[in-house]
């Protein structure tokens, strides 16, 4: 039986048994954007995640869902590689669903590939993001990763997804 400890406005944290998870509320989904630009470069973001405690290198991502109901993958990666890169892609491909921790958390998110991006903007986000954008060389980021390791950043694990250009 499960049973709600706590409601936020997009989490609930549940027990089920001995366990204790975080679910996502609603119809609310996320999308993780591998987007590869013109010259070979992976754009990746920075940004602070309060939950770490310190700056992160991450894929571009967001919420789907969690401004129009009923939003498709495809349609909420672009806003949000957008808003968060300032690149506009020609054509968003869904790779597949992907569970984030599934002892902790039922989250899952959508993988897209990104191509024909077109530069429209700076990105960083909004109002409460304060994202950099990074255009890394594909074959640079094995060593732009150990850098930013080395400077003390977090390092998401979905970029092990792109360590391998196979996976691209």
């Amino acid at each position: 039986m499960k049973t709600v400890v706590w409601e936020g406005r997009f989490l609930t944290v549940v027990t089920e048994g001995t366990w204790e998870y975080a679910e996502r509320k609603g119809q609310i989904a996320a999308a993780v954007i591998v987007a590869v630009d013109g010259e070979n470069r992976l754009v990746l973001v920075e940004q602070h995640r309060i939950p770490v405690g310190k700056r992160t290198i991450e894929l571009p991502a967001g919420l789907i869902g969690d401004e129009e109901a009923g939003e498709s993958v495809a349609t909420g990666a672009r806003r949000e590689l957008e808003e968060e890169t300032g690149f506009r892609a020609d054509s968003v491909e869904e790779l597949g669903l992907f569970y984030s921790s599934p002892g902790m958390t039922s989250e899952c998110f959508t993988i897209v590939r990104a191509t024909g991006l077109t530069r429209v903007g700076d990105g960083g986000g909004d109002a409460q993001e304060d994202i950099t954008v990074h255009l890394v060389p594909v074959e640079d980021v094995p060593a732009f990763i150990s850098l930013k390791r080395a400077e003390g950043l977090g390092i998401d694990a979905k970029i092990l997804l792109v360590l391998d250009a196979a996976t691209m």
